[in-house]
């Protein structure tokens, strides 16, 4: 994911060469979370589930073999999606660098892993426009 303008003081320098040293060389290319290849077309169902082309099985959204497979209806809504891997901050705090607290993540892996960061700031926002117009418009009314 690209890293937006008003965020980039707060990642090192070296950030491109450290994330590709994680993604491609501690990682082999591979999400650590689901294990869908870099780069690739992936065909999925759109809750976890997707086919490992190069191993010809099913796989879920933690990477391990399906023991049942998909039913027929659930086949005619297989997406597409081309995986791109990211480097994530697990404990979400950018000056963390250390090894162990960065992961090489598809899309999906790492939209999960910042879900409750991303609930956490939104309210936050929330919070602080509904303390602005407070302070400038008077108390919101219930409509």
């Amino acid at each position: 994911m690209p890293i937006r303008r008003e965020h980039r003081h707060f990642y090192p320098i070296d950030w491109p060469q450290l994330s590709a040293t994680i993604r491609f060389r501690r990682a082999g290319g591979a999400c650590e979370g689901c294990g869908r290849p870099h780069g690739r077309m992936v065909y999925h169902l759109g809750d976890g589930r997707w086919w490992d082309a190069a191993s010809g099985c099913w796989r879920d959204g933690t990477g391990s073999a399906l023991k049942v497979l998909p039913r027929l209806e659930e086949l005619v809504h297989v997406r597409s999606t081309k995986v791109v891997l990211a480097t994530a901050h697990r404990d979400h705090d950018t000056a963390n660098n250390a090894d162990k607290n960065l992961a090489a993540f598809c899309q999906r892996c790492h939209m999960n892993h910042d879900r409750p960061e991303h609930r956490r700031r939104r309210w936050l926002t929330l919070f602080r426009r509904k303390g602005l117009g407070d302070l400038f418009q008077g108390p919101y009314r219930d409509t």
